[in-house]
């Protein structure tokens, strides 16, 4: 029985009673919400990661982080480092995107270590494995897909992202409007690849019951992949994009009736005028499923800052009710990211996601700034950098001031609460019941 099928049941799991103290929601908020498709809990029984993690309506907005190898990066070594930098940098989930070395060993190490909820995308095992041993993407079958994602199920992952909704007609109309930039989504290339090649469609699709008995199974989260989101803020909300998110919806559906629990991809890069609009749709058409944004990214011309780029998106579209954020570093579109790079991401996203949760007004994010206010006010540098979101950072560039003092080196002695604590004794107290605040007649 997965997780859904017992919140059905009114069954308060331990997993859900998890997520209510994490959270400061009731258990029965929990339940209720996940029985409606609107909470997930990523949570393989064969994985039963330590740091449980809900994610959807009323949560605060999590955090993923994306590590993995590639040709030019085979170190299973180095992507351990960066899983320990996620794990204590505060990311809620990872994904592991390895293309490159032993795939099988990589995956299984990283689910060993991991404390945390883990992602993958088996199409991306299922098309290297068969370039390896058949010579071509084109001879990949279709029970290679299945049993991929089978074996990354029964390994333990506990959440997969399936590219169920790129279908022949998807890709069909793609090419007939025209794009900057067909598919940046590489799971998505490759099915597009796949079935121009083979004149067949989206195994993904036309075969989606197998895709939800292998997910029942082993109560693995979907994360319904968008194969066709933009990779150009010029390519945003267009047609390609929402018809495959129309499908996304139907599938949804299909999983939330069967017990699987599902949650929605999305774009991508997106000016930021249309983010609330493609959050909107999304909520719409996909019966208000948990929303796992990959950025967005609101402009294109900032490599290096993309961890900025895509901040700003990421906080725009979490206030307006995306849930999960994807991190994006400052190599993005340049390289595999280093350890320092991974870390950044985190942060910025975290930022994001802290600051969205303040907006949409989650029980305990104001809290933190108004303590960090206080602190700042009594310049407790101590209490601001335990408040702080990255106390090591705080603690590095307050040790390159020279000053001893209660104030910063910025100001100095002209520090502004400095000047009101020494005026505070002479300020006169407001008579009692003055309601103008000191306005002029």
């Amino acid at each position: 029985m997965t997780q859904l099928e017992k919140a059905r049941k009114k069954k308060i799991t331990k997993e859900i009673l998890a997520v209510a103290r994490n959270e400061s929601l009731s258990p029965e908020e929990v339940r209720v919400r996940m029985e409606q498709g609107k909470i997930v809990i990523p949570f393989n029984k064969n994985h039963s990661p330590k740091r449980i993690c809900g994610i959807g309506e009323g949560l605060r907005t999590k955090v993923n982080a994306n590590i993995g190898t590639s040709l030019g990066s085979k170190s299973l070594k180095v992507e351990l480092k960066k899983l320990k930098i996620c794990e204590d940098s505060g990311a809620d989930t990872i994904m592991d995107l390895s293309t490159g070395g032993n795939l099988e060993l990589i995956r299984e190490t990283i689910l060993s270590k991991s404390v945390l909820p883990v992602g993958s995308v088996p199409i991306y095992e299922a098309v290297i494995t068969a370039i390896k041993k058949k010579g071509h993407i084109s001879k990949m079958t279709e029970d290679d897909m299945f049993s991929t994602f089978e074996s990354h199920a029964k390994d333990g992952v506990d959440f997969a992202t399936i590219h169920s909704g790129l279908t022949l007609e998807v890709v069909k109309r793609m090419r007939q409007e025209g794009r900057y930039i067909d598919i940046v989504s590489r799971g998505g290339a490759f099915l597009a690849e796949w079935m121009i090649l083979n004149k067949k469609d989206n195994p993904f699709y036309t075969g989606f019951d197998k895709i939800l008995k292998i997910a029942r199974k082993y109560d693995v989260t979907l994360s319904l992949g968008d194969g066709m989101r933009p990779g150009s803020v010029g390519d945003a909300t267009d047609r390609s994009q929402i018809q495959e998110l129309i499908i996304l919806g139907e599938l949804a559906k299909e999983a939330l009736d069967y017990g699987v629990q599902v949650m929605i991809e999305g774009p991508g890069h997106v000016p930021i005028n249309q983010i609330p609009t493609n959050i909107m749709l999304q909520k719409r058409l996909c019966h208000n499923a948990p929303f796992y944004v990959l950025g967005p990214l609101v402009t294109d011309i900032a490599p290096g800052y993309d961890h900025i780029t895509s901040a700003i998106g990421g906080a725009i579209a979490a206030s307006h009710g995306a849930d999960f954020l994807c991190y994006v570093t400052p190599s993005e579109h340049l390289r595999l990211p280093t350890c320092s790079d991974v870390k950044e991401g985190v942060f910025a996203s975290r930022i994001a996601a802290h600051s969205a949760d303040i907006a949409k007004g989650i029980k305990g994010s104001i809290e933190k700034d108004i303590a960090m206010s206080k602190a700042r006010k009594r310049r407790d540098w101590k209490e601001q950098g335990r408040l702080c979101i990255d106390p090591e950072k705080f603690k590095l560039i307050k040790k390159k001031t020279a000053l001893k003092n209660d104030f910063c080196s910025m100001c100095g002695v002209y520090c502004s609460l400095k000047v009101m604590d020494n005026l505070s004794p002479f300020a006169p107290a407001l008579p009692a019941g003055r309601e103008d605040h000191g306005q002029r007649p």
